[in-house]
């Protein structure tokens, strides 16, 4: 039997908290309500309902007034949901080529591959003068394969880019100097001109990475 509107609609607002959690990190059900646009109630039924699912959990935040609040956040099971980057085939690639070329083998693929990278984003990025277009530009890219970048502006007005997912995140840990080339791309990309210093990395136990 097909799904009526209803359940269509619900489970549109349900991937739609997942996303927004992936992106935000934790939050109460009134923001959450709010970001959709619905109730803080109806927000609370939707992550109910995910929770039976194994796929949000909530934590008590003691508040300066009032009762504690509960903050929602995504559990393990939610990553299904997002791109993994073939995650075991790469894996696997990386175990096969240093056991075959040992770590110079590693170490020049890498090289390689930052070499590509760089060429590949220069292109798109272009000749934007200004640093938030150049930044707004990679940001796209890197959402179109698969990090979910945004772009932000810290408390003192510097810009972040802000990756909420690593699809890459078993080979990474697999292999460091994925992480290293990322940063190293992105300075050849936005110029000597422009300091980049990743502050949150999902490696070091983050729930981003983030790059200032």
């Amino acid at each position: 039997m097909p799904k009526s509107s209803s359940s269509k609609k619900a489970v549109r607002t349900r991937r739609a908290i997942l996303d927004w959690l992936k992106e935000s990190g934790g939050q109460d059900a009134t923001a959450i309500g709010e970001h959709l646009g619905v109730t803080a109630m109806a927000a609370r039924q939707h992550l109910y309902e995910l929770e039976f699912e194994g796929l949000v959990e909530a934590a008590e935040e003691p508040r300066p007034m009032g009762r504690p609040a509960k903050i929602w956040s995504l559990t393990p099971a939610a990553d299904r949901f997002y791109p993994d980057g073939h995650a075991e085939l790469t894996v696997g690639l990386l175990q096969t080529i240093r056991a075959a070329f040992g770590e110079t083998g590693i170490k020049k693929i890498l090289q390689l591959r930052g070499r590509q990278m760089t060429d590949a984003y220069r292109k798109e990025v272009g000749d934007r003068s200004a640093l938030p277009a150049r930044l707004r530009a990679l940001a796209k890219i890197r959402t179109r394969e698969g990090y979910m970048a945004v772009v932000q502006r810290d408390e003192d007005g510097a810009l972040l880019l802000v990756e909420n997912h690593c699809p890459i995140c078993e080979a990474a840990t697999e292999c460091q100097g994925l992480c290293a080339i990322e940063l190293d791309v992105f300075r050849d990309v936005l110029g000597t001109a422009v300091s980049v210093e990743r502050v949150d990395h999902i490696q070091a136990g983050a729930r981003r990475c983030a790059y200032r």
